[in-house]
């Protein structure tokens, strides 16, 4: 090209649940047989979906109403269904104009950060999912560190509120925090008073909350998420929401921000109209599966739905944490919502000379060649291993911008006795790789 066409922040934009899949189709193409454990996606999985929630989805399909158009903000009885379930719940009441529908929660996300004043910062957790990660520094421009605020395995992956209290202290440019609870990918559900801290805090310093809650109906082990709507009190703030995880629908793309106290602050009331002034030029997003919302939450078999799924999520969670108990250097802490479960490393249990033996000729190859890459983080040596020696695709934790070298896996396989083999085959390979040093 005659001039630079490439933005200059376009290498923020990794995201590495997805970017392991290229070297695992490679192995896979050479004979490797993987098992898929990168990436939350239930129906890929094999979990069903009921057929009286199907129904719901074919009632809409024959509406005709469903081909067309929606309101831009959303539609109607989505948006006055949820407003209800909000209200009826207490704390902060909202009306139906305070919710806007988006293409799946990713595309709310790119909105929340694209529409911010280049100079204000999130102040987000470490480790994050990278989509809030890679746009909150996307925005910021060239140059910008990450503003993050330390998760780690010896506080259960929860956050320190006077860590938080500091950092939004001495950098002006913080404009918000961001929280994500139950957490991805930790599978960590703060406790009332640690969402109230953050709430808190943001009021006193003049700031506003944003809280992706995509998986506050999918708690377990005796644990229930505090809905930030339940203690925003009057500070501004953001709830982020979807169907992609509950029914579940990732496919169908239906996300929606819920924006609480928009009137209490000029500044916060312009740039949520901002946003939606964007989605004006937009025209709507997906119809139908908007339509369903009402129908299928509102349906009184809804409840126990989630109920059998947070019933196996709870299951799986207990194994896993078993799995990797007493383990040297190994810290497996047990998640209690969402679905994924991490595998984190105590400092110095893992460098650059480990290995495990790969028989296949083809997958070696293809292994040393993804380890010839420059910079690769000693987390991500281990999952490329994991990868060529067993098939076992996890996703590095160095990908969710945290200097916890680790590993994250999902709770979705539905297959008892393939979890158990999973389960068995990674410790097994941990403990030999670790011993390989």
């Amino acid at each position: 090209m005659r001039r630079n066409i490439v933005h200059p922040q376009a290498d923020e934009l990794v995201y590495e649940i997805r970017g392991v899949v290229q070297s695992a189709k490679r192995m896979e193409q050479a004979g490797q047989e993987v098992v898929w454990e990168n990436i939350g996606d239930p129906v890929a999985k094999g979990e069903r979906v009921p057929e009286w929630l199907i129904g719901h989805m074919r009632a809409v399909v024959s509406d005709y109403k469903s081909w067309g158009y929606s309101p831009t903000q959303g539609v109607d009885e989505a948006r006055d269904f949820l407003a209800g379930a909000n209200n009826a719940r207490g704390g902060v009441q909202i009306t139906p104009g305070d919710i806007y529908f988006y293409n799946g929660l990713a595309d709310a996300v790119n909105k929340l950060y694209g529409y911010l004043d280049s100079g204000a910062r999130v102040l987000a957790p470490s480790p994050c999912y990278p989509i809030h990660s890679s746009r909150e520094r996307f925005h910021a421009g060239v140059g910008a560190e990450a503003v993050q605020y330390t998760m780690t395995p010896a506080s259960g992956w929860l956050p320190d509120l006077d860590e938080i209290r500091r950092q939004v202290k001495d950098n002006p440019a913080i404009a918000a925090i961001a929280i994500i609870n139950p957490d991805n990918p930790t599978g960590a559900v703060w406790p009332e008073e640690t969402v109230r801290g953050v709430v808190e805090i943001a009021g006193e310093f003049g700031l506003f909350v944003v809280a992706d809650e995509i998986y506050c109906r999918l708690t377990y082990n005796g644990k229930t998420g505090t809905l930030l709507s339940s203690v925003v009190g009057s500070v501004p703030a953001i709830s982020l929401k979807g169907i992609s995880k509950e029914y579940p629908w990732p496919g169908a793309r239906c996300g929606w921000m819920e924006c609480y106290n928009v009137d209490s602050d000029p500044d916060f009331k312009r740039y949520v109209h901002c946003m939606f002034d964007a989605k004006m030029q937009e025209v709507c997003v997906t119809t139908q599966p908007q339509m369903t919302v009402a129908r299928v939450m509102g349906d009184s078999r809804y409840e126990g739905h989630l109920e059998s799924r947070r019933q196996a999520y709870g299951k799986r969670s207990r194994e896993f944490a078993e799995a990797f108990s007493a383990l040297d250097g190994v810290l497996a802490v047990r998640p209690d919502g969402a679905f994924y479960a991490p595998v984190a490393f105590e400092d110095g249990v893992l460098n650059g000379r480990q290995s495990l033996p790969v028989e296949n000729a083809e997958v070696k190859a293809i292994l040393d060649d993804a380890l010839a890459r420059p910079g690769l983080s000693v987390d991500k040596r281990l999952m490329l291993h994991l990868l060529a020696a067993t098939g076992i695709c996890v996703v590095p934790l160095s990908g969710f911008n945290t200097n916890v070298p680790g590993f994250r896996m999902t709770l979705l396989e539905q297959d008892d006795a393939k979890w158990a083999r999973t389960l068995k085959t990674l410790r097994e390979k941990l403990e030999q790789y670790i011993a390989s040093a």
